[in-house]
C-alpha cells in the first residue's frame, strides 16, 4: 500500500527547518525584502520606479524560494553544509527559468480563479512543487509543469491541505502585521519596517512547505532523495527494469 502524504507531519517538518535555520533563513530575508520595501515606498513617486519595484520584487522573491529550497535540499541528511553564499549561487543558473515559470503558473492560476474558483485551486495544487522541481532537478519550464503534476497525483487533497494551511498561516501573519502598523503610524519609515518584518517573517513559510512537500512526495513514489553533492541536484529516479520475455 502506498503510503499517504500527511498535511500535519509536513507543515510541522516545514516549521521545524524554520526553526534549526531562522539564523540563515530571516537575515537573508530581511535584507532583500528591505530593497524591495524601500522601492515599494518610491514607487509611490514615479512610474519607472514603480516598474523597477516589480522587478526587483519579483526577482527577490524567486531568490529567496530557490535559496530555501535549495537549503531544504541540503539539510535532508539532518545537517546544513553549504554557506549562505553556496546556496544563493546555486540559485542562479535557474534564476530565469524560476521566474517564467512562476509568471506562467501565476497566470494560469488566475485565469483558472476569473472563470472558475475550481479550475484555479486544481491548478494551484497540481504545481505546488514546480520551484523545487526546478532548482533540484534542473528541468526546463515546460517539463517542470508535467513532473510537479506527476509527483502531485494520487495526494491531490492532501497537497491542497496543505498549500492552504500555509497560506491561512501567512495571510493572518500579514494582516497582523498590517493591523499593527497602521495603529502605530502613517508614516513611511513604520510602513517599511513592518512591511520587511511581515515578509521577513512569512517569506520562508510558502518556501519551506513546497519545498518539504516536494521531498515528501518524492519519498512517497519511492524516489531516491539525496541530492548529488555537486550543485544540490538530485538524480533522476532509475526506471524500473523490464521483465525478461
Amino acid at each position: 500500500m502506498e503510503p499517504k502524504l500527511s498535511v500535519g507531519e509536513t507543515i510541522n517538518k516545514a516549521f521545524s527547518i524554520y526553526r534549526d535555520q531562522a539564523a540563515v533563513l530571516l537575515p537573508v530575508a530581511f535584507w532583500l525584502f528591505l530593497v524591495v520595501a524601500v522601492i515599494e515606498e518610491l514607487a509611490a513617486e514615479s512610474v519607472a520606479v514603480g516598474l523597477v519595484g516589480v522587478v526587483v520584487g519579483l526577482v527577490a522573491n524567486t531568490l529567496y524560494q530557490g535559496m530555501v529550497v535549495g537549503l531544504v535540499s541540503d539539510v535532508q541528511d539532518g545537517r546544513r553544509d553549504s554557506s549562505v553564499g553556496e546556496l544563493m549561487r546555486s540559485v542562479l543558473p535557474v534564476l530565469w527559468p524560476l521566474i517564467g515559470a512562476g509568471i506562467l503558473a501565476a497566470l494560469g492560476i488566475a485565469g483558472g480563479f476569473i472563470l472558475l474558483v475550481v479550475p484555479g485551486l486544481y491548478l494551484l495544487t497540481i504545481w505546488a512543487v514546480i520551484a523545487p522541481v526546478i532548482v533540484v532537478e534542473r528541468r526546463r519550464v515546460f517539463d517542470a509543469f508535467g513532473r510537479s503534476r506527476h509527483l502531485v497525483k494520487g495526494h491531490g487533497w492532501a497537497v491542497f491541505g496543505t498549500v492552504l494551511l500555509a497560506f491561512l498561516i501567512v495571510a493572518l501573519a500579514g494582516i497582523a502585521f498590517a493591523v499593527i502598523a497602521a495603529a502605530l503610524s502613517e508614516g513611511v519609515v513604520t510602513r517599511i519596517v513592518f512591511g520587511t518584518l511581515a515578509s521577513t517573517l512569512t517569506a520562508p513559510v510558502a518556501a519551506l512547505v513546497a519545498a518539504v512537500l516536494y521531498f515528501r512526495l518524492r519519498a512517497i513514489h519511492g524516489e531516491q532523495q539525496q541530492p548529488a553533492a555537486e550543485g544540490l541536484v538530485a538524480p533522476e529516479a532509475p526506471e524500473a527494469p523490464e521483465p525478461p520475455r
